[in-house]
């Protein structure tokens, strides 16, 4: 399983990424589209394309992971200030039933 305390994210991962412009589309004759060349081109930018998204994809799972965990953890974590809010006000309490009693410390 994932670990997010496990796993450092270096912070070219976690910023976000500018846009990219696309380049313009050029037409390809359809004589041209026979070439060899042509369709070993296209075959090398599809494999990275798929690369790309890939990447993307897996990037993208990371940090909802990420984000999920320091959730989970933030509501633990405010859950146990309240209670230790909690357990403070019965200590200040029973000092001031002491302190009436007996006096000031």
């Amino acid at each position: 399983m994932f670990d997010p305390r496990k796993r450092k994210f270096s912070e070219e991962e976690l910023k976000p990424q500018p846009m990219i412009k696309k380049a313009r589309k050029v037409f390809i004759p359809d004589d041209l589209k026979q070439d060899d060349k042509y369709w070993a081109r296209r075959r090398k930018n599809n494999m990275a394309a798929k690369r790309s998204r890939d990447a993307r994809r897996l990037k993208e799972n990371q940090i909802a992971i990420r984000a999920s965990f320091l959730e989970k953890e933030n509501s633990a974590l405010r859950q146990e200030v309240a209670d230790l809010r909690k357990e403070l006000g019965k200590c200040k309490n029973i000092l001031a039933k002491y302190e009436a009693r007996h006096g000031p410390l």
